[in-house]
């Protein structure tokens, strides 16, 4: 009841909210709810009161902006939120939404709305990433194949097409597209190569979860410095949305090593360094 409330009076009060300084866009179970709620600890910044992202720029962009604006803090709260740290300025918001970076029109309509904004993107092993996505799905009942290999081998059925009909119709979810695109989604190259497109290099920062959970306090630090954030450092980092279970199977491990292997040489030639998950 009370998110339905906030939600109902946020966009009658959007014009005395904040806007995002910076977004969060993605990849999905790669630990971006981990940064989330790191980032959320530092009293500079301020979360959406309801939900971590918005899935405005993906699923709800028909609803207008108002709509958007209303999911984030008063802007008088702003000014009180960042009052902990001598010298420091008014308090930024932000959002993460772990879909705009794999969606074909996100960032495209995010580039419209906030040409300036800087964004972070947190990659990892997309090898694994795909397995851990299938257990996510599998989980929550949007997966109804009990065979993560039957899954990857049906993925290009699933998919065909609904690229096509959500660049058609705007307001069309493609189901398939969101939940059950375990290879496509870790072809980071494809979606980064878009951002690049809509947005200054210099205004995206890339991190890898490999690096991020094997020395959080340098990979935070240098993720706020980005942001031009003061300095802070949290309490501790834990670890969110870790999904326990069997080892990925031996052949489909194997399968997605060698579809990957080209996709993450020309990632490695985009961002110019060595991804973390081939560094060993």
């Amino acid at each position: 009841m009370a998110r339905d409330l906030y939600l109902r009076v946020g966009p009658a009060t959007s014009r005395f909210r904040m806007t995002p300084s910076f977004i969060v866009i993605g990849g999905q179970r790669c630990g971006t709810t981990t940064i989330f709620k790191s980032l959320s600890d530092h009293p500079q910044i301020m979360r959406p009161p309801v939900e971590k992202g918005t899935d405005y720029y993906t699923l709800n962009y028909s609803r207008g902006f108002d709509w958007y604006r209303g999911h984030f803090p008063l802007r008088s709260s702003a000014r009180l939120q960042s009052r902990g740290i001598p010298g420091a300025k008014d308090a930024v918001a932000f959002e993460a939404c772990t879909y705009y970076m794999f969606h074909p029109l996100a960032i495209e309509r995010l580039a419209k709305d906030f040409p300036d904004i800087k964004l972070v993107a947190m990659l990892r092993d997309p090898v694994e990433r795909a397995y851990s996505a299938y257990k996510h799905e599998f989980a929550r009942g949007f997966e109804s194949e009990s065979s993560f290999e039957r899954a990857l081998e049906l993925e290009d059925t699933r998919l065909a097409g609904e690229i096509e009909r959500m660049r058609a119709d705007p307001d069309y979810e493609s189901i398939a597209h969101r939940h059950h695109a375990y290879a496509l989604r870790g072809q980071y190259v494809e979606q980064l190569e878009r951002v690049f497109q809509h947005f200054p290099r210099e205004q995206v920062h890339v991190m890898e979860s490999e690096s991020f959970f094997a020395d959080p306090e340098r990979e935070y630090a240098s993720l706020t410095a980005f942001l031009g954030l003061e300095t802070f450092m949290p309490a501790k980092f834990d670890q969110h949305n870790a999904r326990p279970s069997s080892p990925m199977p031996q052949a489909a491990k194997e399968r997605l090593e060698q579809h990957y292997r080209s996709y993450d040489e020309r990632l490695e030639q985009l961002l110019g360094r060595r991804v973390a998950w081939r560094s060993s």
